[in-house]
């Protein structure tokens, strides 16, 4: 078994990241480890300049995310932690998969049709072929399995579909060049909601810093944001189905549970009746309590600078080797001469 997944490297990461993403990388590795699968993590970062983008910010970001993933509990010795571009099979394995991949399956891609917009004529062709790079992404490396959200499962549909079609074309039955990765069901991955708008997701492109809880807040911060975070004046309900309605008090709620890894069910069960001058000061001391190792962890890593650049050159050492074998049977399958 092998399991393979990415992130692009847009920034510091916030508590919906890890709780939605990064937590169950972890897991995954520790059960890979018990089973003697095999967890390979990549930071997207040829996927980042399908957009605008500055360089700068690129490269620090990418450096800051390796620090981000191993101070929550990727551990570069048991899972193989890399940036894309360290490896260039990645690409390679794109460009002859473009022959394979047809333009009626990608623009029937939702994140194509989200990201460009009404204005496609002026996206990048990078974002358009985004699909064929993501599908190289897993098959370069034989994935057996890739980690799916609801946003990613067309994205793992098209990769099967174009190794599918890859093999009938080039390859024989008993030989196929390519894997055919199954999905890899998560546990309910939390969704984290903005502290200012309970109906929209978390995210690091908000322009309030106060709709997020960033992995690199202090305690102080962390707590002044739970205070701050919107509610409403009803005390919370005593079962799930009282906070119908409730978005705000609902994200709360379902932070809570996540963190302390208990059901909603559960949660109020203890504040039931309890206003959110009771519930607030539990949930920032809660937080506080998860992430301050986290904090302190990657504040001392990212500025190792050398020691970030060895993970990952360590970590792309051991991707190629995995990814070179299947690049050079997909050339040998299409006819290509290589010397």
């Amino acid at each position: 078994m092998r399991i393979v997944s990415g992130i692009q490297p847009t920034g510091n990461l916030h508590l919906g990241n890890y709780l939605g993403a990064i937590r169950n990388w972890v897991k995954m590795q520790d059960e890979a480890a018990a089973s003697g699968a095999q967890c390979l993590y990549f930071l997207a970062d040829l996927h980042a300049i399908s957009m605008p983008y500055d360089p700068a910010d690129l490269t620090a970001n990418t450096r800051g995310m390796v620090a981000a993933l191993v101070a929550c509990g990727i551990d570069p010795d048991r899972s193989i932690l890399f940036n894309q571009s360290q490896v260039p099979q990645h690409a390679e394995l794109q460009w002859l998969l473009n022959g394979t991949a047809r333009m009626g399956w990608l623009n029937r891609m939702t994140q194509w049709k989200d990201k460009a917009g009404k204005n496609r004529e002026g996206a990048s062709v990078a974002l358009f072929t985004y699909p064929v790079l993501q599908a190289a992404d897993v098959l370069v490396h034989q994935a057996t399995h890739v980690p799916v959200g609801d946003d990613q499962k067309q994205h793992l549909e098209l990769a099967r579909d174009i190794a599918q079609k890859f093999n009938n074309d080039f390859a024989s039955e008993d030989a196929p060049v390519f894997t055919l990765p199954e999905p890899y069901i998560l546990p309910e991955a939390a969704r984290i909601m903005s502290l200012r708008n309970g109906s929209a997701k978390m995210s690091k492109s908000d322009p309030s810093d106060m709709s997020r809880i960033n992995m690199t807040d202090d305690a102080d911060t962390i707590m002044q944001k739970i205070k701050k975070a919107k509610t409403d004046p009803e005390p919370l309900p005593s079962d799930k189905g009282g906070l119908e309605g409730r978005p705000e008090a609902a994200n709360l709620v379902g932070i809570y549970a996540a963190l302390a890894e208990m059901t909603v069910g559960d949660v109020l069960a203890q504040f039931g009746g309890e206003g959110f001058g009771r519930f607030k000061p539990a949930l920032g001391e809660l937080v506080v309590e998860k992430l301050s190792p986290i904090n302190a962890r990657f504040l001392e890593l990212r500025e190792d600078r050398a020691a970030l650049d060895a993970i990952l050159h360590k970590g792309a050492e051991k991707a190629r080797a995995l990814a070179v074998p299947t690049l050079n049977k997909a050339y040998e399958a299409l006819g290509l001469v290589r010397g």
